[in-house]
C-alpha cells in the first residue's frame, strides 16, 4: 500500500505534439478550461518528480521513499525540514542528474511545482508562499492568462509561448546543441481538489523531446550549477 497518493498523469492538450503511446490526451480541456478565470503556464522541466512530505522524499512511487543517489541532496535537505511539513505534500522537478536536456543556466537543482494537502491543490499563490519558506525557487512562469472566449485563439498563443529557449538555457544533452524549452504545463492559478486534478492541469510537449529510459540512471551525471559550492540545496554537507 502507498503511503501517500502520487502525482497524477498530466494530460496532454490535443494539440500537443510530443505524445507517446502510454500518454493520455484531454480532447475536451476546453470544456474544463474556459471556466477558469486565471491559467498560470509554467516551464515543463526534464526531471524527476519527487514529492517532500513528513513521510519521507519519494519519486513517482509512494510506496516507499526513494534512495537513489540523484536523491541525496535532496534527502538531506529534507532531515532540516521534515518536522516543519505537517500536512503538506511539497511536489518538486529534481533537476540533479541531467536527462535528455541538460540546462547550462542553472542556480539550483530543485523547482517547486506543486503543494497539496489532504485533499487539494493549493492555489500558485499558496505554492509561492510555501516555496519560499522552505527556501525553494518554483519552477519558472511563463505567462499568466485569462482564457480567451475563442478555442483557436487560445491554442495560437499557447503555441507562440513555446517555441523559446526557456530560463535554463536548454541543450540536448546527446548532442550538445541548443534547445528550445521541453513545454509547459498550464494549471489553475486556484486552488482545487485531488480529484479535479485532470480538469485543472494540462500540457503541452515539444515534437522530438527525446525520452530518456531507465538507462541513463546507469551512468548519470550531475547537472552544473552556476554558482557551485553556493548556499544551495545541492550544496548542504
Amino acid at each position: 500500500m502507498a503511503i501517500s497518493q502520487k502525482y497524477g498523469r498530466t494530460y496532454h492538450y490535443p494539440f500537443s505534439p510530443g505524445t507517446t503511446s502510454d500518454d493520455r490526451i484531454q480532447h475536451d480541456y476546453w470544456d474544463w478550461l474556459v471556466n477558469i478565470p486565471q491559467l498560470i503556464h509554467t516551464e515543463k522541466l526534464d526531471g524527476e518528480n519527487n514529492c517532500l512530505s513528513r513521510h519521507g522524499v519519494f519519486a513517482r512511487s509512494h510506496v516507499a521513499p526513494t534512495t537513489s543517489p540523484w536523491t541525496e541532496s535532496i534527502r538531506r535537505y529534507w532531515q532540516s525540514i521534515k518536522n516543519d511539513l505537517g500536512d503538506l505534500e511539497i511536489f518538486l522537478e529534481n533537476l540533479y542528474a541531467v536527462h535528455s536536456i541538460e540546462y547550462k543556466n542553472l542556480d539550483h537543482h530543485f523547482y517547486v511545482f506543486g503543494v497539496r494537502e489532504h485533499d487539494r491543490w493549493l492555489s500558485w499563490e499558496e505554492t509561492c508562499f510555501y516555496a519560499a519558506m522552505l527556501d525553494l525557487p518554483v519552477v519558472p512562469v511563463v505567462s499568466t492568462v485569462t482564457p480567451p472566449a475563442a478555442r483557436n485563439e487560445f491554442e495560437r498563443d499557447t503555441l507562440s509561448l513555446v517555441t523559446g529557449p526557456g530560463a535554463f538555457d536548454p541543450h540536448d544533452a546527446f548532442s550538445g546543441e541548443p534547445a528550445i524549452m521541453e513545454g509547459i504545463v498550464s494549471r489553475n492559478a486556484a486552488g482545487y481538489p485531488v480529484s479535479e486534478f485532470s480538469h485543472n492541469v494540462f500540457k503541452y510537449v515539444r515534437k522530438g523531446h527525446v525520452k530518456t529510459d531507465q538507462h541513463w540512471t546507469r551512468h548519470w551525471r550531475r547537472a552544473r550549477l552556476n554558482y557551485e559550492g553556493g548556499n544551495y540545496v545541492a550544496d548542504y554537507r
